[in-house]
This record gives C-alpha cells, sequence and structure tokens, in this order.
C-alpha cells in the first residue's frame, strides 16, 4: 500500500509504518498483546458501549499508543492506579507496555468492568486488578506510587479523586489536551489543598509519537 500501512489479521485496524515503529519501541516483544487488546477494543469494545465506531480508524493513533507512552514517565515496579479505566484507556496500555508495573483499574460501571477482566483474563496478563468503584470509595483501600487518568473529568474535580490515590512521594499523571494549562490554573487551590505540590505540563513520547502525549504531572507532598 502506498501510505505504508500494515495490516494485521482479525479486527485490528491498520497500522501506518510511523505508528508500526511507535508500536514496536513501545510494546518490543509484549506487541502481539498490543495487537490483541486492539482487537478486542475494534470488536467487543465498539459492540459492548466502550467506544464509539468511529474511533476504529483511530485506535492506534489517538488511543492506545497515545496512552502507552505515559508508561516511560514511570519508574521500575511501581504501583499505579488508573482512575476512570473505561476502555482500559490508559490503564491496559501501560499494562502491556510494561510488565513490571502493578496496575490498579478503578471504574464504577459493572458493564465495564467485566469486559475490562474478559480481556485481562485473554491476554493473561497477571499485572493488572479490576476494581468496581467510585474513585472515592477506594481512597484508604489501594494506593499507587502513580495515578493516571484520561477524559475522565476536568482537573479541579479529577485531582480530587486521585491525589487521595496516591503515596506521598508520588506522582498525578492526568492525559489532557488543549485546556490543559486552564484546568491546572483552576486547579491549584485544590491540589494545595489536598497536599500536591506545584502542577506542569510535561509530554510523552516525544522520541515516537508525530504528537506527542501532554500529561499534567502533579507530585503529591503530603497525605
Amino acid at each position: 500500500m502506498t501510505d505504508g500501512s500494515v495490516h494485521p489479521c482479525g479486527g485490528v485496524p491498520a497500522l501506518t509504518t510511523v505508528e508500526q515503529r511507535a508500536a514496536a519501541a513501545m510494546f518490543g516483544e509484549r506487541m502481539e498483546l498490543a495487537l490483541r487488546f486492539v482487537e478486542h477494543l475494534a470488536t467487543s469494545g465498539i459492540e459492548r458501549g466502550l467506544l464509539g465506531p468511529r474511533e476504529v480508524p483511530r485506535l492506534w493513533d489517538r488511543h492506545v499508543l497515545n496512552c502507552a507512552v505515559v508508561s516511560e514517565l514511570m519508574t521500575e515496579g511501581s504501583a499505579v492506579v488508573d482512575v476512570g479505566s473505561g476502555a482500559g484507556l490508559p490503564g491496559l496500555a501501560i499494562a502491556i507496555a510494561r510488565a513490571d508495573l502493578r496496575l490498579h483499574l478503578v471504574e464504577p460501571l459493572e458493564r465495564r468492568t467485566r469486559w475490562l477482566a474478559e480481556v485481562i483474563d485473554d491476554l493473561g496478563l497477571d499485572n493488572v486488578e479490576v476494581h468496581r468503584a467510585r474513585a472515592e470509595q477506594m481512597a484508604g483501600k489501594i494506593a499507587g506510587d502513580y495515578s493516571t487518568a484520561r477524559a475522565v473529568s476536568a482537573l479541579p474535580t479529577l485531582v480530587s479523586w486521585m491525589i487521595p490515590l496516591t503515596r506521598a512521594g508520588g506522582e498525578v499523571l492526568a492525559i489532557k489536551g488543549r485546556s490543559a494549562q486552564e484546568e491546572i490554573d483552576k486547579a491549584r487551590e485544590v491540589v494545595a489543598r489536598l497536599g500536591g505540590g506545584e502542577a506542569r505540563l510535561v509530554s510523552a513520547g516525544n522520541e515516537v509519537l508525530a504528537t506527542p502525549t501532554t500529561v499534567v504531572r502533579i507530585p503529591v507532598l503530603s497525605r
């Protein structure tokens, strides 16, 4: 094909040459797991309403790779709490990219947690645990060195869920878009009250993605 697209078998959407390179860099020998994850997203994930059908052509660049690169901000052997996991983004993408990390996926909706459990079982991921609960219900029950979230809520609300699930000395890593700085400005008071430090914007995936992922990074100073 003239665009360099790669078409794996099954329901997995095509990868361009650029996406193929990025996926290989992120997933390495676990690339087959990433392919199967994307196939789940493109089939049962759509059928069960976790993603819209228009997202299928963009699963690799906009969703899976965009999320997986956040793992480069995490130190080896860390525990990660993913708030509002939904379709496993970013939680499962990170778990596939980094087998050394321990992921706690927090998701309140039963149909989503059931789907997540099915995918985890199919992929044989032993570094992931699913918790059916609202984030505020898990405070004091689990805590990670990092907390992550994507497309869950505006930052002033989001940090009130994420900071209590992050150990002192850990970090909140929230994937955000163009309004990230505006959200940071609005969240300063809440962050300070909950024991967070100065929030800053960082980019993940600079070496592998055409459009790096924007991440709001907040150190948790006290709990």
